[in-house]
């Protein structure tokens, strides 16, 4: 289901909780809103459609991918990078990693570690701020 995109920074502030098979709903209302935003949108959080759940979804290529409770667990090359928000209005300057490494639990509820790199390691690192609270 596609849903409405939270605009309120109070609500995006907010540490999310651990998801848990039970919000495999929310990956998949986020891949379909992130498909109706396609044209202005790489990536969303849960905290986007009003869940705080610790899920993500992301264009990897061009094939939509899902991650429960993604954690960043090693990082490589930093640089500076300005990044626009469906959620916010504007740009905001940011760190980011030219590769990352990301441990996470899939859509088959199957934990995984796997590496990132370049534009889809920036857009996992800045779904992974919404999910810690961070507001980008």
């Amino acid at each position: 289901m596609i849903r409405p995109i939270m605009k309120s920074e109070v609500i995006l502030a907010q540490p999310c909780a651990a998801a848990t098979a039970a919000d495999l709903d929310v990956a998949q209302d986020l891949l379909d809103t992130l498909a109706a935003h396609r044209d202005t949108c790489v990536g969303m959080a849960a905290n986007m459609i009003g869940v705080r759940k610790q899920v993500i979804v992301f264009v990897d290529g061009n094939t939509p991918r899902a991650m429960l409770n993604p954690e960043i667990v090693s990082a490589q090359g930093p640089y500076q990078v300005k990044e626009g928000c469906l959620s916010l209005v504007g740009t905001r300057e940011a760190t980011r990693y030219k590769r990352i490494k990301v441990r996470y639990v899939g859509l088959d509820m199957k934990e995984r570690t796997e590496g990132f790199s370049g534009w889809t390691a920036q857009i996992i690192q800045h779904e992974v701020d919404h999910c810690n609270g961070i507001v980008i």
